[in-house]
């Protein structure tokens, strides 16, 4: 495993447009078939869903925050006036572009975030937000056009369960491991954590297979039997697809 630092250190590094491009147009679904096939079963972050209406895929590196329990003594509410308060310094810091990943203890008790702060995430330019916990002010920050992944609505004040310890480091969210620059995916149903150096082949090769996928939806709906097609194990199946991605521009 590379130092902690060097983890940390390349969230800000840029991936390429071809790679986001291609991790925009696939399901989560198809990236865990990639992962399986390479011996990752573990990356789906467990019990989260989208907060609002399925926009478009959510891709970027991860930039990370880890709760841990509250202790009543230390957490009050001068502690965000602190302008070094972890919470506060990751919705000011988490880069344009980067998914913020929020380890809340699969808690949903109390909030990990509320409207006004995810709000600031999205004026900031980041790619989207998620919590193995709960976000207060769902339906607002629902409203919103930035992506954003809870496991429910959070009510209380994050002061009731959570203390803010650090940011970019990895962490675990929803059971999935996130090391920072990872680079997380989330489509309608869930979201998916790509080790960062895996990223790029696997955006290729699952682009590859949302093609095929795509080719035997239709020969399906046209009342053609998987059997042969799905696996393509008879002859003319490779065939027929080379020719329905020429006809398509595939």
């Amino acid at each position: 495993m590379p130092p902690i630092a060097t983890v940390a250190a390349s969230t800000s590094a840029e991936i390429s447009p071809e790679v986001v491009d291609g991790l925009r147009r696939v399901s989560v679904a198809t990236l865990c078939t990639c992962l399986y096939k390479r011996g990752l079963r573990n990356q789906v972050i467990q019990g989260v869903l989208p907060v609002g209406p399925y926009r478009g895929n959510m891709v970027g590196p991860a930039f990370t925050l880890r709760y841990m329990p509250a202790r009543e003594d230390l957490d009050t509410m001068e502690v965000f006036r602190d302008p070094g308060h972890p919470q506060r310094r990751a919705v000011e810091e988490c880069p344009p572009g980067a998914v913020l990943v929020i380890d809340s203890r699969k808690d949903p008790r109390a909030a990990s975030a509320g409207g006004i702060l995810v709000g600031r995430l999205q004026a900031r330019g980041v790619a989207g937000v998620v919590s193995d916990g709960g976000f207060r002010d769902a339906p607002d920050i629902g409203r919103m056009t930035m992506p954003a992944y809870h496991a429910r609505p959070s009510a209380p004040t994050n002061l009731t369960l959570h203390h803010a310890v650090d940011m970019n480091r990895p962490i675990g969210c929803g059971d999935a491991p996130v090391f920072p620059g990872d680079i997380v995916v989330g489509d309608g149903e869930a979201v998916v954590v790509l080790p960062r150096h895996l990223a790029a082949a696997i955006a290729a090769e699952a682009v590859e297979m949302t093609a095929f996928e795509d080719y035997v939806q239709e020969e399906v709906q046209k009342g053609r039997s998987i059997v042969g097609l799905y696996p393509a194990t008879d002859a003319q199946v490779q065939a027929d697809y080379m020719a329905w991605r020429a006809a398509n521009g595939r």
